[in-house]
């Protein structure tokens, strides 16, 4: 075993053995010398090399966002520590676990004229759940072995990232073949949760109110378990509306947010507004459901959540620090259920909304709209299925998923930047096959994705290339602005191909129905490298497919 002698590089190491982070993503540079010297000298670690900080990233979150427990990140000095932030403020609003190590120049060395060094302390602002700033010497080993400590423990007990950033000064490559410093393993606490307190308060209210809604947003795959699910359903008071990054599934729930409730007129509005809103889950994509709890609100908005409660409706009445899973199991035990018909009603709607919805992709031409509901059939079953942002995630709100799909998508911030470097990331983890289904400027943005060692031949990469910001093409009033396809739309003739040559991806490109049909029957089989399958749609017409579409249902 060949580590740094740098006391603090073997503090973070052991550290990190400690608290069993073994994941390491690691870019290249030379102040970080120490810590990529002592990360890829022991066993226990597994290494990652990826060269574009950004990239590097968005790749531990995809790891982390699979293992729910902290990946770390190593990165040398100066500006190469900004090209985490957007993957820090993605981490911090999905609450998953990402530990940056950031290495420094020593502090009489900062803002004195040298190259690669920028202020590093606090780099990260209010974007991340803990700062240790360490100092070198050994002077200063115990106060950096507890900061360090509190670091990790803050992004196991509270999901998110930390920073700690780590000085030190030349010599930077001298080797030791054994611990100089050895410190203790100091355990993580584990606060227990007691929800009885908030049950007692919450279950008449609950019991006694005829319109009840849940509405759950962001969840990994088996966060609720299904006999609850059940229970919820049988309820003839409530409606439950699952996003399609839910990961819920149950016959009488509502999946199809927009789908059911863009067409309804004020009097529909008012007569579906709840008096009672339960909530859970991270962030909601449908911005249609979110504009009528702020326009129809509960009497009652409670949020379930171990960490936080957004404010997201104007009318946050009470912050359930739980579980969801513990919380429904008390709210669910001994509940009387009273009779009314505020379920039926709306799964009659429903109903209505689908069979219209079929009618409408019997009529309308080849565009978004029918591309992604033969995507949604043709996927294999099970399949890990990442969602970039922007129109992807918001065409898939439109239909059903089927039960086996495991779903994930950046909701944090929603941001385009990096869903193609977090399903290779993602991809590193677990048996399943991932498939990422992307727009064409998600895949473009974030093409140095590609130039990654970790692919694996499975790694399966839809992009539906409609020539632009295709979803600006429905925003209100925007087509009207003076050189909008340029400075809004930003349209364009490039494909993937010359980026698959390069990468040494399987590509192939369809542009019309046939054709995709006929593509996605092979698509999924085995091959010796990963795969990517450009569908070309006609710009000029998506967006008045969809607008029409939420006309045709009603």
């Amino acid at each position: 075993m060949n580590i740094s002698q740098k006391i603090l590089a073997q503090t973070v190491t052991q550290l990190c053995l400690a608290k069993e982070i073994e994941n390491i993503v690691i870019s290249p540079g030379s102040r970080n010398a120490p810590l990529t010297i002592s990360f890829t000298g022991h066993p226990k670690f597994n290494c990652f090399s990826i060269v574009d900080e950004r990239c590097a990233a968005f790749f531990a979150l995809g790891m982390a966002q699979q293992l729910r427990q902290p990946v770390a990140l190593v990165c040398t000095s100066g500006s190469a520590l900004l090209n985490y932030y957007p993957a820090i403020a993605e981490a911090y609003y999905s609450d998953i676990p990402l530990v940056v190590l950031s290495a420094d120049r020593p502090a009489h060395l900062i803002d004195i004229g040298d190259g690669q060094t920028i202020q590093q302390e606090n780099a990260f602002g209010r974007h991340i759940l803990y700062s240790a700033n360490c100092k070198e010497g050994e002077a200063y080993t115990e106060f950096n072995e507890n900061e360090i400590n509190r670091a990790l423990n803050a992004s196991f007990e509270q999901q998110g990232p930390v920073h700690i950033n780590l000085p030190f000064s030349e010599p930077l490559y001298n080797l030791s073949n054994g611990w100089d410093h050895k410190v203790s393993n100091k355990a993580i606490e584990v606060k227990a949760v007691d929800v009885s307190e908030e049950i007692k308060t919450f279950k008449p209210l609950w019991e006694s109110a005829e319109k009840k809604m849940i509405l759950v947003g962001v969840l990994p795959p088996d966060s609720i378990e299904q006999k609850m699910l059940d229970e919820l359903a049988n309820d003839p008071n409530l409606i439950v509306f699952t996003e399609t990054t839910s990961n819920l599934h149950q016959p009488d729930f509502f999946p199809a947010i927009d789908q059911l409730i863009s067409s309804l007129d004020d009097s529909e509005l008012k007569a579906m507004q709840p008096d009672v809103l339960l909530t859970f889950g991270g962030m909601i994509v449908s911005k249609r459901i979110k504009a009528f709890l702020r326009k129809y609100p509960p009497q009652q908005h409670w949020h379930v959540d171990p960490k936080k409660a957004y404010d997201t409706f104007f009318n946050l009445t009470n912050h359930c620090e739980s579980h969801p899973n513990i919380f429904l199991e008390s709210l669910l035990s001994s509940t009387e259920v009273i009779s009314g018909n505020y379920r039926d009603h709306w799964l009659k709607v429903k109903q209505h909304r689908l069979e219209k919805h079929d009618e409408y992709l019997a009529e309308i031409p080849y565009s978004d709209f029918t591309v992604f509901s033969t995507l949604f059939k043709s996927l294999p079953r099970p399949t890990h299925l990442q969602l970039a942002n922007s129109a992807t995630v918001r065409y898939a709100q439109l239909f059903d998923l089927h039960e086996s799909f495991k779903v994930f998508c950046n909701r944090g911030t929603s941001g385009i930047d990096g869903s193609t470097s977090t399903a290779v990331g993602a991809a590193q983890i677990g048996t399943e096959p991932v498939t990422l289904i992307t727009g064409d400027l998600s895949f473009f943005y974030d093409s140095n994705a590609l130039w990654n060692d970790y692919i694996p031949p499975s790694f399966r990469v839809i992009i539906v290339n409609n020539s632009g910001g295709g979803i600006f093409r429905i925003l209100s009033g925007a087509k009207k602005i003076e050189k909008f396809e340029k400075y809004f739309e930003t349209s364009h003739t490039l494909n993937a191909k010359p980026l698959c040559e390069l990468y040494g991806f399987e590509y192939e490109s369809v542009k019309n129905e046939e054709e995709l049909k006929f593509s996605l029957k092979l698509f999924f089989e085995a091959s010796e490298r990963p795969k990517v399958l450009e569908i070309f749609t006609p710009h000029e017409v998506n967006d008045q497919v969809l607008l029409s579409y939420f006309d045709y249902i009603k």
